[in-house]
């Protein structure tokens, strides 16, 4: 899975880094792993509407607290909620602990739209998993960008905050 990643990012000339370490699953078992310290540790959320129609993959700086009430309303989607594990299987490709946002290069339908944090434009070292919480890469933000782009899905920056 890993490797699938790797070599779509080469494919692309996007360069990143990657570290590798023990199974995390959570944003405090990463500070822990010391991955903090190596770049802006991202969060992935994979959520979806009430009618399981629209699903949306968030990823934001670890620090931006995202309320699901607010996220519906900035999405025009109405209420939303967290999709399934299965939801995350099925469109993804992933595992829970494994979200990412390059999980949309398993994403043949381009049915996810990726929700981009505003706070993390403009940042040279994002760290997100490679669709396996047993490393985590780090890449800027444009490349992250440009890699979303070249696999199809759509995309938008929002202001989590405002």
């Amino acid at each position: 899975m890993k490797q699938k990643v790797y070599d779509f990012l080469n494919s692309q000339n996007i360069n990143f880094d990657v570290k590798d370490h023990e199974a995390v699953y959570t944003m405090e078992e990463m500070q822990t792993a010391g991955l903090d310290k190596l770049g802006t540790i991202c969060k992935n959320l994979f959520i979806r509407d009430q009618k399981g129609k629209k699903h949306f993959l968030i990823t934001a700086d670890d620090a931006t607290h995202i309320n699901l009430k607010d996220v519906g309303v900035k999405l025009e989607a109405g209420k939303v909620s967290f999709a399934s594990a299965e939801r995350l299987e099925k469109y993804l490709g992933v595992t829970t602990g494994c979200v990412s946002p390059l999980g949309i290069l398993n994403d043949a339908e381009h049915a996810v739209t990726v929700v981009l944090d505003k706070k993390l434009v403009g940042i040279d070292r994002l760290g997100v998993h490679p669709n396996d919480n047993t490393s985590t890469l780090f890449l800027p933000f444009d490349s992250l960008v440009k890699a979303i782009e070249a696999v199809g899905n759509d995309y938008i920056i929002v202001d989590f905050e405002s």
